[in-house]
């Protein structure tokens, strides 16, 4: 009998990939929206999280980290991600650091119309910075994320997965 697909991308799913993948630290400005994906991240002894105040920090913190042997995963929203373009620019793609960037979609919608403008943006952004990336809506599509380490491994460049359904089984 065939497994039944996870009809919303749980937060269990996120973690069980992260862990999968080896992170080691969490990077990220805490926001309201993946509360349920924090509780569990925080109640797993193999990750430290590590809380920055703004999105652009969580660039040379990552790179710090990565220099320093540990395997950090970035998780921000791409409002903030377009902020810090040139931390981006400058600390992750100027150090060739293999790092996943895990992106909250705002304002996105399967059919194409955008219900936040910054939706609209996020994906012209990355193909600027020429960072590849995986949209992610529901458990089916978990595996993307391990595509996406494999790919930052390989590189030793960013690599993003963009979070289409981060509304949903986030918030529970």
């Amino acid at each position: 009998m065939a497994q039944a697909v996870e009809a919303q991308l749980s937060p269990e799913i996120v973690l069980e990939e992260m862990k999968k993948n080896g992170v080691t630290h969490v990077v990220w400005l805490p926001d309201s929206e993946t509360n349920w994906l924090y509780l569990l991240m925080q109640a797993e002894p193999s990750l430290h999280l590590v809380a920055v105040s703004r999105e652009g920090l969580a660039f040379s913190m990552a790179a710090g980290l990565s220099v320093g042997g540990q395997k950090p995963i970035i998780l921000i929203q791409n409002t903030g991600l377009m902020e810090s373009g040139d931390s981006l620019r400058g600390w992750a793609m100027g150090m060739n650091i293999p790092v996943v960037l895990m992106v909250g979609y705002r304002g996105w919608t399967r059919h194409g119309v955008n219900q936040d403008t910054a939706a609209t943006y996020t994906e012209h952004f990355l193909h600027a910075f020429g960072i590849n990336y995986y949209l992610i809506e529901n458990g089916a599509d978990a595996p993307r994320i391990s595509i996406a380490f494999a790919e930052a491994q390989r590189t030793k460049r960013p690599v993003a997965v963009l979070v289409g359904d981060e509304y949903h089984g986030f918030n529970r």
